[in-house]
């Protein structure tokens, strides 16, 4: 064996790394938090002396590391030429979502000891703006329970092997609760004709047959799955040919409880003809 995988966790203080962590240590990668970042190449180098007992790795890697940070970008670019598959996922979440979870574990910013914590908040955020334009995966950990942040993870990098198999993650979210930053395709559906203001049909969600029948009676509803089917499907053996593993297809309305969830499960019901690996979450149809 030899090293496949190498997971980068980085992103705000506050915003589920540690548990992230966790999740990739239940999936049998071989875990390190704050690694100095001086120390990664030796960490690889290490990997390969010792005759490849290693085969998966993730490192957690943020505003702890200081100056060395700088050169974070560098070394990934390095490594990202090397014969295994580097992956850099970020997370994050809003400011009052990282103030509330600060004060409700009591434990201090890294960066707040001289200054209030939104404004630590602020400044880790701009220090880490270049690492999070490199990150393969952008994760906004707002709306999400620990449990979720880790199935989430568990799904993404279960299955992940070097057969070419391809995860597609379906998601439905409304618009007015935030844009999942982890979708790799976002469609919004706010211009269909919506169920919420359709008399016995508000208090319903796009998974009931009456809400379906509702929009499947516009010629517009059903051409733009049409299209939206043959669509990701002509698109998902481009993605198996580049080795992406994990797909995530979003689709947004206003609320998240109709149109979107119509939508998903429409696509969904298309999709598994092919077969793949196929994973349906209604982020907010409960909201």
């Amino acid at each position: 064996m030899s090293l496949t995988d190498l997971v980068i966790v980085t992103g705000m203080s506050g915003s589920g790394k540690g548990t992230v962590l966790k999740a990739f240590e239940d999936l049998g990668f071989f875990c390190i938090d704050n690694l100095p970042v001086a120390l990664i190449p030796k960490f690889i180098e290490g990997i390969h002396v010792s005759g490849g007992e290693v085969e998966r790795a993730a490192l957690g890697i943020d505003i702890r590391a200081g100056e060395q940070l700088r050169d974070l970008a560098r070394i990934i670019s390095d490594l990202r030429v090397l014969q295994f598959r580097v992956t850099v996922m970020y997370l994050e979440a809003r400011d009052s979502v990282l103030v509330r979870r600060f004060s409700e574990t009591r434990r201090p910013h890294p960066l707040s000891a001289d200054k209030p914590l939104p404004d630590a908040i602020r400044l880790e955020r701009h220090r880490l703006r270049p690492i999070r334009e490199m990150a393969d995966t952008t994760i906004d950990t707002s709306t999400y329970s620990i449990h979720e942040v880790k199935a989430l993870v568990m799904d993404r990098f279960r299955s992940r092997s070097g057969s070419g198999s391809l995860t597609i993650h379906l998601l439905s979210f409304g618009f007015k609760h935030g844009v999942p930053l982890e979708a790799d395709l976002m469609f919004d559906v706010r211009f269909l004709p919506n169920p919420y203001f359709a008399p016995g049909l508000r208090s319903l969600s796009g998974r009931h047959r009456r809400v379906a029948r509702y929009l499947l009676a516009f010629p517009e509803t059903r051409e733009f799955i049409r299209r939206l089917s043959d669509f990701v499907t002509y698109l998902i053996p481009f993605y198996v040919r580049e080795g992406k593993s994990y797909l995530t297809v979003a689709i947004g309305c206003t609320g998240g409880r109709h149109r979107s969830v119509f939508a998903v499960e429409q696509l969904a019901r298309s999709l598994r003809r092919l077969k793949p690996v196929l994973k349906v979450r209604h982020r907010d149809e409960s909201k």
